[in-house]
């Protein structure tokens, strides 16, 4: 024990806990993790098995031991503590016995599981502090007498508070009192403790009586003397079996006084049980009291004499003592020592009991307090309004009907939860009330539970607490057909409180942070238990009472719960935050005035027949993804918040914060100027207009995309559209973070609520802002769908997408699709300089110029000289050295770096150590905390979901400039960056950690993108590229990312980019380390397995590079071909987990393959034993394709030659799996061929597989293709394998089904290469021994050949290529894709077929359509099928035999558009199979729609359903129809579908 720290165990920090737990000798690993969770001295004595096992993954054996050495050591404390208390006077005694108390309590603590809280990964060990809420308590609260003589069946003693000290005679009327702890008593048989108790009472009762002063005496109470080691005054409670024990012990009465028997009767009341409340315990006791009241009338010129009684034992019965006249001396109960006098003082005492009970009615009348202005001050935290931000918690129980009528305050508030006691709430209380007006959520205690594996913010999300009120019913409810019945007080708490406690923890320490909400109980019946247990939660977990009020009308009821809460607060502390005595009506008109919004106003949107109707709050809260935009949104804010906010209003909007609609709608009301209306505003709006005009080719869903430069005003156009549209559109913001089928559901809602008719609705204006391009297609999929499903005309305009996303180039965005996007930039028109000059001239007139610094940086048009001077002014008399200096520095490289980034407002208070005690003063201290320059460049923000506040600089290039300026000579960005990982108080913090981690994160992994509208494609984060590049400093961005690599607790992804960063600088041991370190943590994971991959290709390639001018030998070349052959096996893993992710599709390891495998092909082949020209490259051959091994490379490469042999196979199958992959899915026409790519399929072309393919092919050819080539005809075929034919198609460009038809897509005429490839399958193809893959590509060879040269003589017959397709398998489950592909191609009937031929070539057709649609699921595999689009190959044409297919590439070349989106939206609109060309180049076919689904005319035994390409084009009703077809590997698809008119 030599080790242990000093000072109390409760005392310790997490250090000396580490400490401590290394001298009992428990493990480092665990001695790491405990530390970690930061686990100091109090928190150790409340830990547990349970708790070890599973947060610390901790075995049983040290488990036990932690736990047996700790009780060790508490109980030598403990009697080290007893010894030194042997010397001292009676408080130490006091002392010791708490601390006792304290250790049985923590003793019991960890042995009980009963309880045992179910613990959060976060909220930990703050909750199970909280678990055992008394044991630790060992100071001892005062608590005032339950009040005299009063039937109170509310008042409530809670255990371990104190009484006042035992008393003598005051006043005669204020009672006296004695405390008797009857803790052995209590549990004696009935007649030993009615005479015990009868003793007691009547020789008090006597004593009182006699000197004619009131008295109490209270049973359950300790007294000092009797009770060493507790407190003189301590409630303890006794166990109360059965209370007419009690009652009936007042009949000794009648044996104990000899006269005046009926006097006794009068004067001493009835005993009273009070009940104790015992936070940890849940045995019920009580504390029993007497009261005597000798009221003169009745005791006036009487002495009473009694004879106590006494069971004695030896005799087993009552004995009763010598008769004797008591008195009460001082705090005791004496017999009198001289009588006579005592009975010549009769009149002496009779008159003074005379005089106090008339004073006692002469009390001065009360003054009335203020209770109104109380209340607003208590829920307005001393501001004019209630805050519109602030969240309320509202306790309560059953609401009386009266009340009911008067809740309209509360209908106006943002109520986070309500924690309701009623279990009729939903039927007939408060609850069924609230939802007339507003949407809600029903939940109980354990909803509150959080799923392990589950963030808060996952959590907050699952229970939509953000959206709707959350509303626990924390006693049962009686209307829920689940098992959720009421219960008593004690079985709640037995059952309950575990589930409170955690709730609360959750709600206090991980949902909201301390300041923005209020907990407000409203007493309106009489309060139980269950309710006090609630404020005792509340109170510790909000850490004191600030932001606690209590509303009580009833004083009886409020004085239960003020009893029970002056224990933790104090009394005046409890007045001071109630509201008692003020009926509900009452506090209904008061909170009214002070709400910012009218009450229950009623809401209007605008309907088709261009009226108004009515949206309901409830309606409305259930579309709880959008930001509806009413007809008449702000008029509910009351002119009083109008007059006193508007300029604040004003100023936080040109100050740099975002535009809201209270800004347009001061403005419209004339209150303020108008908002400017930017030249991108008129170009929206027509664009809008000409949206709305009737279209005989419109579709049902279009976009509108601004793009817009960081900080330029983008946002504030978008939203003034809104504005100016909200009375003739359905106009709502899309909030973020929700998935596009729940925007769609609402927005679906939206447009057809209170409509009759769906087909008759007007447009919705859904804003979008931020979001990228896949989202934006997932939304309008979702509600092409849904307008489908609800058979709506296809030409109506249903949807308007107003996209608002940044762009570093908005006006090129805008020039590629002049007819869909808007640019905003930093530079102003002629016109907007006008029009920014005159409003800057107004601004200033009313603004201080610091006040709305954004507007005259923007009327800058934010120039460079101009923000670099401003900032240089702005730091000028700058303190670099405080810490606000050092916040301001942190937010500007967050800002610099990571879009949209911010610091919660509490992260900052933890980095100044702001200590605030009154929440009323939290933004006061906060903002007088900061330096002027923090005060000027800091835009305060509010979360628009959870209104919780953060801070960021108010615009991105000041927050650029200002990092620039305030480096000092020693700092760099990287230096900055070192600095913010360390600042340990930030990181720490938990209150809005995961935003926080999240930027952070970002800071250091995230990319930037073109496509995300960054200014170019970085290779990593912008901060480690500027660390890298601009500081020159490669070897300080492996250690700031290592640093954070450890920071954030060895995660891999940043192991991944240390890899990635080391090979970068050909530091190929390092990336290994970094690469194995990630796949250890994340085998399974494709990208990672990628990055491992690439770290051994990119030092194949350096080794490659090092002997690039040296003559090749086995010797000097194996280590490289040993480092490519690793690199090989890593992608082929790779490969093998991306088909195992069902969620995505990474293709990398694939391309990887191949592009490696042309590398060491490459590298073998020019070994000087390889590369003569002659024979070396046929020995290069044999050497890789069959068993033979060159004398040369047999020892130096001994450990590889299986591998190589398998190398022709591996990357042949690479190749087919891309070309498979490729012929599914490439950009379609009919979608948005993005100018920008988004992902790495669209990035690799199919002129790479081309030539991939055809340099595969050349390694293992290149001895006969040469001769091949240079004769330009085909040399003899007896002197080719197989092998090398296919080898030679392969480097042809024939290799595989993409290759062959991209031939068709080439601007250069590929006849003869065609030919060429051709020839070099047999002549009788017929009679040929082919494999499967070499029939698939010699017949798209041949219908490619076709459609360039309809006329060729080499061309095979179409019932040849029939004839060939029966060698594929007749089990169409071993057919290849392309295979079948081909079958639906080459089957389709001809016109003039017989019905028979007709019917046989549809069952050949429809057998293979049904094997491609289920291989094309399996190629899906979980990704939405719009972000993968299947790829149309040909489209059946007007002619026939092969003359009938047309290639994709032939119908596109017919149409010639300005940009892709036009493209797109004529192709969607049905324009362009309107053109001639295309109606003369393909054929029409028949067929019908049945129940939404589309069927082709023709096939008479089965149904043949053709898959419609663009939904929204079916039409709903059962028609006759015809369309195009097109040919996938998914099967036929149908295009430009029409009514048969």
């Amino acid at each position: 024990m030599a080790d242990t720290p000093g000072g109390s165990p409760k005392d310790w920090t997490e250090s000396q806990v580490s400490s401590w737990l290394r001298s009992i000798k428990v493990k480092d690993h665990y001695i790491e993790k405990i530390y970690k969770e930061e686990v100091d001295g109090e928190i150790l004595l409340t830990l547990d098995e349970d708790f070890l096992k599973s947060k610390i993954d901790m075995k049983s054996g040290p488990a036990h031991l932690i736990l047996q050495k700790r009780d060790e050591l508490l109980r030598s404390l403990q009697k080290c503590e007893e010894k030194k208390k042997m010397h001292s006077g009676k408080k130490a005694a006091v002392e010791q016995k708490s601390s006792h108390k304290s250790v049985q309590d923590l003793s019991r603590t960890s042995e009980n599981h009963s309880e045992q809280v179910h613990l959060s990964h976060q909220g930990l060990l703050e909750e199970r502090q909280v678990a055992q809420p008394k044991s630790l308590r060992t100071s001892k609260e005062d608590c005032k007498p339950r009040p005299f003589d009063q039937d109170d069946t509310d008042f409530i003693y809670e255990k371990h508070r104190v009484l006042r000290p035992e008393s003598g005679a005051f006043n005669l009327i204020s009672p006296c009192h004695e405390f008797k702890s009857f803790a052995v008593a209590a549990g004696l048989d009935r007649t030993r403790l009615q005479a015990k108790f009868a003793k007691e009472v009547l020789k008090f009762a006597t004593g009182c009586m006699n000197i004619r002063t009131n008295g109490t005496i209270h049973f359950g109470v300790m007294d000092s003397k009797e009770d060493a080691g507790y407190v003189h005054g301590e409630i303890i409670g006794i166990p109360v079996q059965e209370k007419d024990i009690y009652v009936d012990a007042l009949d000794y009465i009648e044996r104990c006084f000899s006269s005046d028997k009926e006097h006794l009767r009068q004067c001493v009341r009835p005993p009273r049980f009070i009940e104790v409340m015992d936070l940890v315990n849940t045995e019920k006791s009580y504390v029993v009291e007497v009261d005597i009241v000798p009221s003169l009338k009745i005791v006036k010129n009487k002495v009473y004499a009694v004879r106590l009684p006494n069971f004695k034992e030896s005799t087993n019965k009552i004995e009763y003592e010598k008769e004797a006249i008591l008195r009460r001396v001082g705090s005791k109960t004496e017999p009198v020592s001289d009588v006579g006098d005592f009975y010549q003082r009769i009149r002496d005492r009779d008159a003074q009991r005379d005089e106090a009970e008339k004073n006692q009615f002469l009390r001065a009348p009360g003054t009335c307090q203020d209770l109104g202005r109380k209340l607003t001050m208590l829920m307005t935290s001393g501001k004019k309004f209630i805050e519109k931000e602030k969240w309320f918690i509202l306790v309560t129980n059953k609401f009386s009907p009266e009340d009911l009528c008067h809740i309209e305050w509360l209908l106006n508030m943002k109520i986070f939860c309500v924690f309701d006691f009623d279990p009729d709430s939903k039927k007939s209380g408060l609850c069924s009330k609230y939802l007339q007006h507003h949407t809600a959520n029903m939940h109980f205690l354990q909803s509150y539970r959080m799923p392990s594996g589950m963030d808060i913010k996952e959590f907050s999300d699952f229970l939509h607490l953000f959206e709707q009120t959350s509303w626990i019913f924390c006693n049962g409810r009686t209307d829920f057909k689940g098992n959720e019945t009421p219960c008593d007080e004690m079985t709640w708490i037995k059952t309950k409180i575990t589930l409170l406690r955690e709730s609360v923890s959750l709600i206090c320490k991980q949902i909201l942070p301390k300041g923005a909400f209020q907990v407000i109980f409203l007493l309106t019946s009489p309060v139980d238990k269950p309710l006090l247990h609630t404020f005792y939660e509340f109170f510790t977990d909000m850490e004191g009472h600030e932001d606690i009020i209590c509303i009580s009308e009833s004083e009886t009821n409020f004085q239960k719960w003020q009893s029970f809460a002056e224990g933790s607060c104090g009394t005046a502390v409890v007045n001071n935050s109630s509201v008692v005595g003020m009926k509900m009506c009452h506090v209904n008109a008061t909170l009214q005035h002070v709400q910012p919004v009218k009450a229950c106003v009623s809401k209007s949107l605008p309907v088709f027949v261009k009226g108004t109707c009515l949206l309901e709050t409830q309606v409305e809260e259930q579309m709880y993804c959008l930001e509806i935009l009413t007809v008449d949104h702000c008029d509910e804010t009351s002119k009083d918040f109008i007059d006193e906010e508007k300029a604040n209003i004003e100023s936080q909007f040109y100050h740099g914060g975002r535009v809201t609609w209270l800004n347009f709608w001061l403005a419209d009301h004339k209150y303020v100027g108008e908002v400017i209306e930017r030249d991108a505003y008129e170009e929206t709006s027509k664009f809008l207009k000409n949206a709305l005009k009737y279209n005989a080719d419109q579709t049902p869903v279009i976009v509108i995309n601004i793009y817009h430069h960081p900080g330029s005003g983008g946002s504030t156009v978008a939203r003034q559209v809104l504005w100016k549209y909200r009375k003739e559109l359905r106009c709502a913001v899309v909030k973020p973070s929700y998935s596009a089928g729940v925007v769609a559901q609402h927005a679906v809602q939206l447009r057809e609520h209170t409509e009759k008719d769906p087909q008759s609705c007007l447009p919705v204006l859904l804003l979008i802002e931020d979001s990228n391009k896949e989202y934006l297609d997932d939304l309008r999929n979702e509600l092409e769908v849904a307008i489908n499903t609800k058979q709506i005309q296809y030409e109506t305009l249903c949807f308007i997408l107003l996209s608002c996303r940044r762009s570093n180039d908005p006006e090129k965005r805008c020039k590629e699709s002049p007819l869909q996007n808007v640019s905003v930039t930093h530079k102003l028109s002629a016109e907007e300089k006008r029009k920014f000059a005159g409003k800057r001239q107004v601004l200033q007139e009313q603004y201080d110029p610091d006040f709305i610094l954004t507007f005259v940086l923007m009327s800058n048009e934010f120039n460079v000289d101009y923000v670099q001077q401003f900032v240089e002014h702005l730091l000028q008399d700058i303190d670099r050295s405080s810490v606000v200096t050092r916040l301001i520095h942190y937010v500007a490289l967050l800002n610099t770096y990571v879009q949209n980034s911010f610091i919660s407002q509490s992260h900052c208070e933890a980095l100044l150590a702001l200590h605030i005690h009154l929440e009323r003063f939290r933004q006061h201290l906060f903002e007088k905390s900061l330096s002027e320059q923090a005060k000027l460049v800091f835009l305060h923000l509010r979360d628009d979901k959870t209104h919780i506040e953060s801070i960021r600089i108010i615009h991105p290039l000041v927050a650029k400039e200002i990092l620039q300026q305030l480096l000092g000579p020693q700092q760099t960005h990287c230096s900055l960056a070192f600095d913010l990982l360390h600042e340990n108080v930030l990181f720490e913090h938990r209150f809005g950690k995961a935003d926080y981690l999240s930027f952070l994160r970002q800071l250091f992994l995230t990319r930037s993108k073109i496509s995300k509208g960054d200014k170019y494609d970085s290779s990593f984060s912008p901060l480690i590229d500027h660390v890298r590049e601009k500081e020159k400093s490669p070897d300080k961005a492996i250690e700031l990312l290592k640093e954070a690599f450890h920071q954030f607790d060895d995660d891999p992804f940043f192991a991944q980019q240390l890899a990635r960063l080391h090979y970068t600088y050909e530091k190929f041991e390092e990336a290994r380390y970094w690469a194995e370190t990630a796949a250890k943590q994340l085998p399974n994971n494709s990208y990672i397995l990628d990055t491992k991959g690439q770290v051994y290709r990119k030092w194949f390639q350096a080794k490659c590079k090092a002997i690039e001018n040296k003559p090749k030998t086995a010797e000097n070349t194996a280590n490289a071909v040993e480092t490519a052959l690793k690199a090989l096996e890593c992608f082929q893993e790779c490969e093998r987990a991306a088909n195992k992710e069902m969620d995505k599709m990474n293709s990398y390891g694939f391309f990887a393959e191949v592009e490696v495998g042309c590398s060491l092909l490459k590298l073998i082949s020019s070994l000087q034993v390889f590369a003569n020209k002659g024979n070396g490259h046929s020995e290069c051959m044999k050497y890789l394709v069959t068993d033979y091994i060159p004398e040369e490379v047999k020892d130096a490469w001994e450990p590889f030659h299986d591998q190589m042999k398998k190398l022709n196979k591996s990357m042949q199958d690479a190749l087919e799996w891309i070309s498979e992959d490729l012929s599914y899915f490439q950009t379609d026409v009919s979608s948005d061929e993005v100018e920008i790519p988004e992902s790495p399929e669209e990035k690799i072309s199919l002129t790479w597989l081309a030539k991939k393919s055809s340099e595969y092919g050349k390694y293992f050819s290149e001895a006969y293709s040469s001769a091949f080539l240079q004769h330009g005809q085909p040399i003899h075929q007896a002197n080719l394998t197989p092998f090398q034919k296919r080898m030679l198609i392969y480097y042809l460009g024939g290799g595989n089904i993409t290759s062959v038809l991209s031939k068709l897509t080439d601007q250069s005429n590929k006849v003869c290469l065609l030919e060429d490839i051709l020839s070099l399958y047999p002549s009788n193809a017929l009679k040929a021994n082919f494999g499967q893959r070499d029939i698939v590509n010699y017949i798209t060879t041949q219908i490619s050949l076709n459609c360039l040269s309809p006329q060729n003589k080499k061309i095979a017959p179409l019932k040849d290529l029939q004839a060939l397709c029966h060698q594929f398998p007749t089990d169409k489950r071993k057919c290849l894709p392309g295979a079948l592909f081909l079958l639906t191609l080459l089957f389709w009937p001809e016109d003039n077929d017989t019905n028979h031929e007709k019917e046989r070539k549809y069952e050949i057709v429809q057998s293979a359509v049904e094997h491609l649609e289920k291989g094309y699921k399996t190629k899906m595999k979980d990704i939405p099928q719009r972000q993968r689009r299947i790829y149309t190959h040909f489209f059946l044409g007007n002619g026939n035999g092969l003359d009938k297919f047309v290639h994709k590439r032939k119908v596109q070349r017919v149409t010639k558009w300005s940009s892709v989106s036009e493209k797109r939206m004529k192709w969607l609109s049905g324009e362009a199979w309107k053109m001639p060309e295309i109606t003369n180049m393909m054929k029409q076919v028949s067929g019908w729609t049945e129940d939404g689904k589309l069927y082709l005319e023709g096939p008479q035994k089965k149904k043949f359903s053709i898959l419609p390409l663009y939904i929204p084009s079916v039409p709903h009703s059962n028609e006759n129809i015809t369309f195009y077809l097109g040919f996938t590997l998914r099967g036929p698809v149908a295009y430009n579908i029409s009514v048969k008119k």
